[in-house]
């Protein structure tokens, strides 16, 4: 079902259902970049659709939303654990088709790999996804090579367009809240070319190992960690155990993000330490996005959203990396 509204009547149907849910949306914050007096798209809650950067892409992905960077599992005392309570609202959140690909990859990941994860669950039921439309494609995506740039799989389409709100429902709970509209054709548009292609060796396997095209990313790379961070569907995390400073047997276990990019990621009891040179971290990382997981689960991790290759700050491009893999099995065979 297709409706046309004012902005500021829409922003009255966002009003009524923050009584429900929290509202998230990528969101321009002011001096918050990673340089001085930069600015910075992220993740935050809304109270209009004027909040919500439409034309631009978001430097984190909406990830952060239902996987926090830094989560409380669980406090403890001396004698007692309890875990935190969870909100009691719903989260709805506007995203585009890669990143609603990019949350089927964390389910799979934290929902359907053995043992469903409780704390992601707790959240991941609450979300309905509003779909963002790309009319044409951001710098450095390549959504198109990796059959994300489409998706069906949404609660509401939202596209603001000369003043006016135009919505799509998908979902049968938010029917009466626009029953009063008037209605209209709505449907959203997706980028159909993107200028960065990519494209995955057929007879991609584990002999790449020993290509000598890992070998640059020693130099190149410095491992701070930045694109597993910004990824949409990167989802390693470690544990952090806090003490309390007034009463060191109590505290709280958070888990964080973790990076396969940086130092102490694979160290082990004993002082072993796995991957140690930087091409080699790479080398796991690239071939986990377009190999392990597809093994695993029967698609590709990555879904071209292009922000490893925006947030980069030695410029080394994850597309490039993934097509060396074609000149690299050539090499290897």
């Amino acid at each position: 079902m297709g409706f046309r509204m004012d902005v500021e009547r829409f922003d009255e149907l966002l009003t009524e259902l923050q009584k429900n849910y929290r509202i998230y949306a990528p969101v321009l914050l002011k001096g918050k970049g990673r340089y001085s007096e930069t600015d910075t798209i992220r993740y935050a809650e809304i109270n209009s659709i004027k909040d919500v950067v439409f034309d631009k892409k978001s430097v984190f992905s909406p990830k952060e939303v239902i996987l926090p960077i830094t989560q409380t599992l669980f406090y403890f005392t001396e004698d007692n654990v309890i875990e935190p309570k969870v909100d009691e609202k719903n989260i709805l959140i506007f995203l585009r088709s890669c990143d609603i690909h990019a949350v089927k990859r964390l389910d799979e990941i934290y929902l359907r790999n053995r043992f469903a994860d409780s704390y992601y669950a707790a959240l991941r039921t609450k979300v309905k996804f509003v779909l963002m439309e790309c009319e044409k494609s951001f710098e450095n995506c390549f959504c198109v090579s990796m059959g994300s740039n489409r998706t069906d799989e949404y609660d509401l389409f939202v596209r603001l367009e000369d003043g006016k709100v135009y919505v799509e429902s998908k979902n049968e709970t938010f029917d009466g809240l626009f029953k009063d509209e008037e209605n209209a054709e709505v449907s959203p548009k997706f980028v159909l070319e993107n200028e960065t292609v990519v494209k995955i060796p057929e007879n991609l396997d584990q002999r790449v190992f020993k290509s000598k095209m890992w070998d640059e990313y020693d130099e190149r790379c410095i491992a701070c960690g930045r694109c597993n961070f910004v990824c949409g569907t990167c989802a390693c995390f470690t544990m952090q155990d806090i003490f309390y400073k007034d009463n060191p047997n109590a505290g709280e276990r958070r888990r964080v993000w973790a990076s396969c990019m940086v130092d102490g990621f694979t160290d082990m009891a004993g002082g072993h330490s796995f991957r140690k040179k930087y091409g080699e971290r790479m080398r796991f990382k690239v071939m986990h996005k377009v190999y392990d997981f597809n093994k695993r689960f029967g698609y590709h991790m990555c879904v071209g959203c292009g922000r490893c290759d925006d947030i980069c700050p030695e410029y080394i491009s994850f597309a490039n990396a993934v097509n060396k893999l074609n000149d690299a099995m050539k090499e290897v065979e």
